[in-house]
């Protein structure tokens, strides 16, 4: 419905609708980019490594609840002018305790995790220069510097590139190995092989799946997009995002299917295992073709590292600012300028630093068992955290009735918490406790 009174709920001068248009996209690239990471990629090919085509529908249904999740979080940024994190202290006291010590632990090992996934792919690509923990550090002071000093808008052109890195070399390397093109379309039909269940839940629940999610929001009031006249530009922003990521997942379903399934190759699990996928490439395609895979590596770690950077340390603001005085959704409405206060707040500066400097002590040490499990504990609960207060939230008073989820928006949050709780337990099952 248009909005056609001289303000809006919030205060704000009223507009049309904004017609959805390719030009403005930029926030759903951004989450794009962040949400997925090297590990999701070996993942991936392990999956295609193991059941070569038959998993190519969970991709697609993966991409389709993650459409589903994200925009959720943006509609509601956008129909209430209200950030997330608003939205969950409404609901209960225990939302803020949970985020709180979320945020701190994942923070710390999040932090050594990024800069050692970054790190790697340049020791492979100059095996003769600095070991792993000197280009991590690196990596990581070079996010902090570029998130310091710079604003949204450089920060979206700067993903928007890596993302198109990340894109053209995944895409290169599936056409390289020569998909077949049958059995791709034989793995849309449903089917579990034997031992597959995990793997499958994996690639609808996992790839893409993030806190990150939750910062999209976040990243929609940044780009200036503050009330519910963006909301079909959104709605097209966060479905090329997603389908962008689902393409990422089907090409790297492909390179394990060919590469690996036929040969039999495994990899090694974690972000490693794409250094094992480059020695592969440079023993099938020459050193050329391995060099560039490793630099697409590069792309998506990195990426990665700075949107965690620059988005989680938005939410923390947001999260420190309202825990300290409670702002009322008619005082101050959610959009780019109070991001940008937010970006150069104390808290926002203080997040980056812990992102980037405590977590260096574990480049040196193994990482301390207690915290292994908090974080595993914590991180498993997040996604079925969000799925579920966004259905909580958008179902309510809460939300303007014409922005209230509808039943295909309530079927897919539901399937979607539903999913991730099943993962909660078998991530928390499978901690070494």
């Amino acid at each position: 419905m248009a909005e056609t009174s001289a303000t809006t709920e919030t205060g704000e001068p009223a507009s049309r609708p904004r017609k959805s248009s390719w030009k403005y996209i930029g926030p759903g690239i951004v989450v794009a980019a962040t949400g997925v990471g090297a590990g999701d990629l070996v993942a991936t090919l392990i999956a295609g490594s193991k059941f070569g085509y038959t998993l190519m529908w969970a991709a697609v249904i993966g991409c389709v609840v993650k459409i589903s999740l994200a925009e959720a979080a943006g509609r509601w940024h956008l129909a209430t002018g209200r950030t997330l994190f608003d939205g969950w202290r409404s609901i209960g006291t225990w939302t803020t305790v949970y985020f709180a010590i979320y945020v701190v632990v994942w923070g710390f090992i999040y932090g050594a995790t990024a800069m050692s996934s970054s790190a790697l792919p340049i020791v492979a690509l100059f095996p003769d220069g600095p070991g792993l923990k000197f280009w991590a550090i690196v990596t990581g002071l070079i996010g902090l510097a570029f998130v310091w000093f710079n604003r949204y808008a450089v920060f979206e052109k700067v993903m928007t590139v890596l993302i198109g890195i990340m894109f053209v070399v995944v895409v290169y390397v599936a056409v390289r190995v020569v998909p077949d093109v049958g059995a791709s379309f034989a793995g849309l039909v449903p089917a579990l092989p034997d031992g597959s269940l995990l793997y499958t839940l994996g690639l609808i629940g996992g790839v893409g799946g993030t806190i990150t999610m939750a910062a999209y929001g976040y990243w929609v009031n940044a780009k200036g997009w503050s009330n519910s006249s963006w909301m079909k530009v959104m709605r097209l922003d966060n479905r090329v995002a997603y389908i962008t990521t689902g393409i990422f997942v089907v090409a790297m379903l492909i390179v394990g299917a060919e590469l690996l399934h036929a040969s039999q190759i495994a990899l090694t699990s974690g972000d490693r295992g794409l250094i094992d996928l480059g020695k592969v490439l440079e023993d099938r395609f020459g050193t050329g073709t391995a060099k560039l895979f490793l630099i697409g590596f590069f792309a998506t770690s990195f990426s990665s590292l700075i949107g965690v950077w620059h988005g989680v340390s938005l939410m923390f603001a947001d999260f420190v600012e309202r825990f300290r005085a409670p702002v009322a959704p008619d005082e101050e409405h959610a959009g780019p300028a109070v991001v940008d206060r937010q970006q150069r707040s104390l808290p926002f500066r203080a997040y980056l630093l812990w992102l980037t400097f405590p977590p260096m002590t574990l480049l040196w040490l193994d990482e301390p068992f207690g915290l292994v499990i908090a974080y595993g504990v914590l991180g498993a609960f997040f996604m079925p955290f969000l799925a579920l207060t966004l259905l909580w939230l958008l179902n309510s008073s809460r939300t303007p009735r014409e922005w209230r989820n509808g039943w295909l928006s309530n079927g897919m949050l539901a399937l979607a918490g539903l999913l991730f709780i099943v993962l909660c337990v078998q991530q928390v099952r499978e901690l070494p406790w």
